[in-house]
């Protein structure tokens, strides 16, 4: 079940290298929308903590180096 699943990811993004690079610049922009909010209890933790930005390099990171090996 799991070898089918990554079998599956992987046909995936070697018809879409990209998509994992273009996720990742839009999580980075939300995170840098979220700057501009007002401080509400959500919303404020995120802005604070830059969870997004966070989340989006590290899926760029692996979106070039997904891109590379496919």
């Amino acid at each position: 079940m799991v070898g089918e699943l990554l079998k599956r990811i992987s046909d995936f993004l070697a018809r879409m290298p990209g998509l994992p690079i273009i996720v990742a610049i839009g999580l980075v922009a939300l995170n840098f929308v979220l700057q501009f909010l007002p401080g509400w209890p959500v919303v404020g933790w995120l802005a604070r903590t830059h969870l997004f930005l966070h989340i989006g390099l590290i899926l760029g990171f692996l979106g070039v180096l997904l891109g590379d090996a496919l």
